[in-house]
C-alpha cells in the first residue's frame, strides 16, 4: 500500500494509487466471487480512502463519479467497478480527458478510448482546445454545487478557443491545496460562502499548507478579508493564475485592500457570461505568443526576395540538386520563417517597437522583472552585455572566481579591478561549493575601512551553481545592501530559469527577491528594525558585523540583474537566453550604456528561430510550468529515492545529499538528505527558507569512485559509448544527472536499469579477478575516494597588477592584453622549471586563463600568482585537457622584466 511518506509529491501518489487500484479491480473482475480475499478487499478500501484526500481537487473524473465507484466497491458490482476504473485510468494516464467526454457506464462506447494524446501527429494536437480547469471557491451544498457547474457549463460556445472544467471546493485551506495538487487550474473564483477551514485533516494538507504561509497566518484571518487573503496567499505560490473574486462589500472596502492575483472584482451577481468571458481573456493574455504569431503569418505570405539570406523562403535548397536531404530532414516551414527583414509584421531585435517587444514585455511579467530582454547568443553574451552596461574601468567588482568563464573575460572587457571571493571546497569529490556570506561582507568591510566602498560597483554570484547549491539570496542582498546600499546584484541564473515555476524554488531567484526587499524597505516595520539594530551596531566591529544579521537601510538601492540560459532548463532552441532587470535606477542611470552594451554583443542579424522559441517558451511555463518543474522534480526525487534503496547499487554508487554538499553549520534546518530510508521524504520548504545554502534537487550528483573509474572515463567510456546516456558535467570522482522539464519517468528507470547492470558487471568482474587485478581494483578505487588532492584558493594578484597591498582587487585587464606581446611571457614546465622556481621562492604569474576540464573552474586568471597548493592540484590533475595549457611547452607566465616594467610595480616598490 502505498503511503504518502513514499511520496514527494500528492500528485504522484494519485497517479500510483490509481493504477493499483485498477491492477486489483481488474483482479477483483477476473475472480470473482469466490477468490476475492479480505487481504486484497483492505487493500482497495485504502486505495479509496487514500484517493479521498486528493480528488476533491480535481475535475476529472470528480467526485461524483468517484463516489460512484466507491459504490460499486461496496456493493460488490466488481465488473461494473473493473471497466469503470480502467476507463478513468486511461483517460489520466492518455490525456483523454482534456479533449472530451469519458463515459464510465459498462455499457458505453468510447470510440477513441486507446487514442493516447502523445502518439497523436502535431498538427492533430495543434488543432485541439487546449483544457484547463476553474477552481470555485464556495462552501454549498451538493445540490448548488451541480447549480454552479451547470451554469458555468452552459456559458461554453462552439467558437471559444478553449475548453474548461470546474471544480468546487468549500474552504480556503482547501482552495490553497487545489492549486498546488492541481496543475490543470488557471483560473480561481472566489465567491463570498468560503469558509475559512478544510473539513479534510491529514498530512497532506498541513504540509502543502507551509508554502502557502503557514497555518498561524491563515487562522488570524477575518471572516470577511477571506476572499481578498486568499488572492493574495494564490500569488506567493502560483502567480501565473488568474482569480475573479465576487464579493458583497462596497468599492470602498475592497479598494483598500492588496488582492494578489485578483483580476476582476465583481459585486454579488451572478453574471456567468461575463466571468465566462473574462476567464477565457486571462487565460489568452498568457497564451499569447506576438513574435511566434507575426513570424508563422510572415512563412504564410508570398513575397519575393531581394535581400540577404539565399535560404530565405528556401530557394538556394528548393532549386539545389545536392541538398535536398536538408529540406527533408528540416522541412519547409523553418526556410518560410528564415529572413533578415524586419518589415512585413516581423521586428528588429536592436530596436524593438512590435512584437518582439512585446514578447519581451510578456517574458518580463512572467519572470517577475521590471525589464527583460532576449539574447541569441546564449548567457555567455548576457552576462558581457550586462557587465559592460554596469561596469566602468576601475570599478571594483565581487567575483565569484569559480564562475563561469565568460564572467571572467567579461571583467577584461570592462576593465574591472576584480576581488575574487573563494567558494568553500568540497575536496573529498574534487569541486567547489558556493561563497559564504561571511567572506562576501569580510571583503566588503575592508574595502571600506580601506576607503573605497564608493567605487565598489557589483557583487557577481552563480546561482545555482552547476552542481545545484543555492544561495539564500534575499540575506545575501540585504546584509551586502547593509554595508554598501548601492551595490548592483548580478545573479547567474544560467541553470536556474525554471525556478520561477516552482513554489519552493522560487523564493531564491532574483527576481522575487527583487521585489520582495522592494516593498519590505518601505514598511514601518522595517523602518523600526532597522533603526533599532543601528543603536546596537552604531560602534560595533567589523568582527561583530560579520557576526550579526545585518538590516538594510529603508533608502537602500533595489539593482539586481538575473541572466538566464532559457534553452538549458526551458524550452527554447539552443543559445536563446533573457536577461531580467529589477533595478530602481536602470531608467536614469543605466538604460542608455545597458543599450550600447547590447549593441556590442548582439548580432545585427539575429536568428529569428531563436527569438520565437523564447516566446513560445515562455507561453508554455505560464500555463504549464508549474507542471512541468513539479514532475522534474518528482523525476529527481525517485531517482534519488531508487539509488539510495538500491543494496546492489549502494556497493558502488552513492547519491551525494544536502549534508555532503553543505557544511552543518550552513545549514540551519538541520536537514541532511531530502529522503531518508526509514523516514521517507523531508519537506524541502523549511530548508528553502532558512539554510544559507540549499541543494536543487533535481541535480543529482552521483559519486562514482567506486567503480574504479574517474568521472570524466565513467561518462565517456560507460555511460555514453556503451548506454547513449548524455551528460555534460564531471569531476574526479563524480558525474552529474541533469534533470530537466522533459525527463520522463522512463528515462528515470532506464538510468537505474543502466546503473545496476554496471553494478552487476563489476560484480562479476570482481569474482573472477585474480588477487593482482583485485589488488589493482581496491589501489583505483582507494584513489579517487581517499586520496584526493586538496582545493587550492584564490592566491593574489601580482603586485605589478594591483593598487596598493591593503585590499585584494586586481586589474585583471592589464594582465590579460599584456601577454598579447610575446615577448612579455615565458613557458615553465610543471615538474621541471615551474617546481624549481617555486621551491626557490621566485613569484611566478600566470599569463591566462587556466582552467582544467574537469572540474571547469579557472585555477589561475592571468596576473595570478601561482602558489605551490595550485601547482600541487594541478599535478594531482589526471584529467584529458587543461584550457589555457599547453603540455607541449608548460604553462604560459609572465618574464620578470615584463612585471617590472609595469608602472604599477614601481609604485609598489617604492
Amino acid at each position: 500500500m502505498n503511503s504518502v511518506s513514499d511520496y514527494y509529491s500528492a500528485t504522484q501518489l494519485r497517479t500510483d494509487n490509481w493504477s493499483a487500484l485498477r491492477e486489483i479491480t481488474g483482479s477483483f473482475a477476473r475472480n470473482m466471487p469466490n477468490k476475492i480475499s479480505a487481504k486484497d478487499t483492505a487493500k482497495t478500501q485504502e486505495l479509496f480512502e487514500s484517493l479521498a484526500l486528493i480528488e476533491p481537487y480535481w475535475a476529472f473524473p470528480g467526485m461524483a463519479a468517484f463516489i460512484h465507484l466507491r459504490r460499486l466497491f461496496e456493493h460488490n458490482s466488481y465488473e461494473e467497478l473493473a471497466f469503470a476504473v480502467h476507463r478513468v485510468t486511461r483517460a489520466l494516464t492518455t490525456g483523454a480527458y482534456r479533449r472530451r467526454s469519458i463515459p464510465l457506464e459498462r455499457d458505453s462506447i468510447d470510440k477513441e478510448e486507446y487514442d493516447d494524446e502523445s502518439l497523436l501527429s502535431p498538427e492533430v494536437r495543434a488543432m485541439t482546445k487546449p483544457y484547463f480547469e476553474v477552481l470555485i471557491v464556495d462552501n454549498v451544498s451538493d445540490q448548488q454545487e451541480r447549480w454552479l457547474k451547470n451554469n458555468v457549463t452552459r456559458m461554453r460556445r462552439p467558437e471559444d478557443p478553449f475548453t474548461y472544467e470546474a471544480v468546487v471546493v468549500p474552504s480556503l485551506e482547501d482552495a490553497l491545496i487545489a492549486v498546488l495538487f492541481n496543475h490543470n487550474i488557471q483560473a480561481i473564483v472566489v465567491r463570498p460562502g468560503l469558509v475559512l477551514k478544510s473539513k479534510l485533516d491529514n498530512e497532506i494538507l498541513h504540509s502543502f499548507l507551509s508554502r502557502a504561509g503557514g497555518s498561524d497566518a491563515i487562522d488570524a484571518m477575518l471572516p470577511e478579508n477571506y476572499g481578498p487573503e486568499l488572492c493574495r496567499l494564490i500569488e506567493r505560490v502560483r502567480p501565473e493564475l488568474d482569480a475573479y473574486l465576487v464579493t458583497d462589500r462596497s468599492v470602498e472596502d475592497i479598494a483598500g485592500l492588496e488582492l494578489g492575483i485578483c483580476r476582476r472584482v465583481f459585486y454579488n451577481q451572478e453574471d456567468f457570461m461575463e466571468l465566462h468571458l473574462n476567464i477565457l481573456r486571462g487565460v489568452e493574455a498568457r497564451n499569447k505568443t506576438p513574435f511566434f504569431t507575426a513570424l508563422v503569418n510572415y512563412s504564410k505570405q508570398p513575397t519575393g526576395v531581394f535581400h540577404a539570406m539565399p535560404i530565405s523562403r528556401g530557394k538556394s535548397i528548393t532549386r539545389s540538386h545536392w541538398i535536398q536531404d536538408m529540406g527533408a530532414f528540416y522541412g519547409p516551414n523553418i526556410f518560410l520563417a528564415e529572413t533578415s527583414a524586419t518589415s512585413g509584421g516581423l521586428d528588429s531585435l536592436l530596436e524593438p517597437h512590435g512584437p518582439i517587444k512585446e514578447a519581451q514585455e510578456l517574458a518580463s511579467r512572467a519572470f517577475g522583472s521590471k525589464q527583460t530582454f532576449f539574447a541569441t547568443n546564449g548567457t555567455s553574451t548576457c552576462n558581457k552585455i550586462v557587465v559592460q552596461a554596469l561596469v566602468r574601468p576601475g570599478d571594483i567588482v565581487l567575483v565569484d572566481r569559480d564562475c563561469h568563464k565568460s564572467h571572467h573575460y567579461g571583467m577584461v572587457l570592462a576593465g574591472a579591478e576584480v576581488v575574487y571571493l573563494d567558494s568553500y571546497p568540497l575536496n573529498e569529490y574534487s569541486m567547489y561549493g558556493a561563497v559564504p556570506l561571511r567572506e562576501i561582507k569580510h571583503q566588503l568591510l575592508a574595502l571600506k575601512a580601506a576607503g573605497k566602498l564608493d567605487r565598489v560597483r557589483m557583487l557577481l554570484l552563480t546561482n545555482c551553481t552547476f552542481d545545484g547549491l543555492v544561495y539564500n539570496v534575499e540575506r545575501v542582498m540585504e546584509e551586502c545592501l547593509a554595508i554598501k546600499p548601492d551595490l548592483v546584484f548580478l545573479w547567474d541564473e544560467a541553470w536556474f530559469a525554471f525556478a520561477r515555476f516552482s513554489p519552493t524554488y522560487r523564493q531564491r531567484t532574483g527576481m522575487r527577491t527583487a521585489n520582495n526587499l522592494r516593498k519590505r524597505l518601505k514598511t514601518d516595520e522595517h523602518r523600526e528594525a532597522y533603526e533599532a539594530q543601528q543603536k546596537v551596531l552604531g560602534d560595533a566591529t567589523d568582527e561583530e558585523l560579520l557576526d550579526a544579521r545585518l538590516i538594510a537601510p529603508p533608502t537602500a538601492r533595489i539593482r539586481v540583474y538575473a541572466t538566464q540560459s532559457t534553452h538549458k532548463t526551458l524550452t527554447s532552441l539552443r543559445q536563446g537566453s533573457m536577461i531580467h532587470v529589477s533595478d530602481q535606477d536602470f531608467k536614469g542611470e543605466v538604460e542608455q550604456s545597458f543599450h550600447e552594451a547590447y549593441m556590442t554583443h548582439t548580432s545585427t542579424s539575429p536568428n529569428y528561430q531563436i527569438i520565437a522559441s523564447l516566446d513560445v517558451g515562455r507561453r508554455q511555463v505560464e500555463l504549464e510550468g508549474f507542471e512541468f518543474v513539479q514532475r522534474q522534480i518528482e523525476a529527481a526525487m525517485s531517482m534519488r529515492r531508487a539509488i539510495s534503496t538500491h543494496p546492489r547499487l549502494q556497493k558502488y554508487f552513492k547519491v551525494l545529499t544536502a549534508g555532503d554538499m553543505i557544511p552543518e553549520h550552513h545549514r540551519q534546518s538541520g536537514v541532511v538528505s531530502y529522503f531518508d530510508n526509514e523516514q521517507g521524504w523531508t519537506d524541502m520548504w523549511d530548508c528553502w527558507q532558512q539554510d544559507d545554502f540549499v541543494l536543487d534537487a533535481t541535480r543529482v550528483t552521483l559519486a562514482v569512485g567506486g567503480t574504479g573509474w574517474d568521472g570524466d572515463t565513467f561518462k565517456n567510456d560507460v555511460l555514453m559509448d556503451k548506454y547513449g546516456i548524455q551528460i555534460n558535467k564531471t569531476s574526479r570522482n563524480t558525474v552529474l544527472f541533469m534533470t530537466n522539464i522533459g525527463t520522463t519517468r522512463s528515462s528515470v528507470a532506464y538510468l537505474i536499469e543502466v546503473l545496476v547492470e554496471i553494478a552487476n558487471e563489476l560484480d562479476d568482474l570482481l569474482d573472477d579477478a585474480s588477487k593482482m587485478e583485485r589488488l589493482s581494483f581496491d589501489r583505483r578505487v582507494k584513489n579517487l575516494t581517499e586520496n584526493y588532492p586538496p582545493l587550492p584558493d584564490f592566491s593574489r594578484f601580482h603586485d605589478s597588477f594591483r593598487p596598493d597591498n591593503v585590499t585584494p582587487e586586481g586589474d585583471i585587464r592589464t594582465a590579460y592584453y599584456l601577454s598579447y606581446d610575446e615577448k612579455n611571457c615565458d613557458y615553465l614546465e610543471l615538474e621541471g622549471s615551474l617546481n624549481d622556481a617555486l621551491q626557490a621562492g621566485k613569484e611566478v604569474v600566470s599569463a591566462s586563463f587556466i582552467i582544467p576540464y574537469p572540474p571547469g573552474f579557472p585555477i589561475l586568471v592571468p596576473g595570478q600568482v601561482i602558489s605551490k597548493e595550485i601547482l600541487a592540484f594541478m599535478l594531482a590533475l589526471d584529467v584529458n585537457e587543461i584550457h589555457g595549457y599547453r603540455a607541449d611547452l608548460g604553462l604560459r607566465v609572465f618574464t620578470p622584466e615584463a612585471l617590472a616594467a609595469l608602472p604599477q610595480a614601481k609604485k609598489i616598490k617604492k
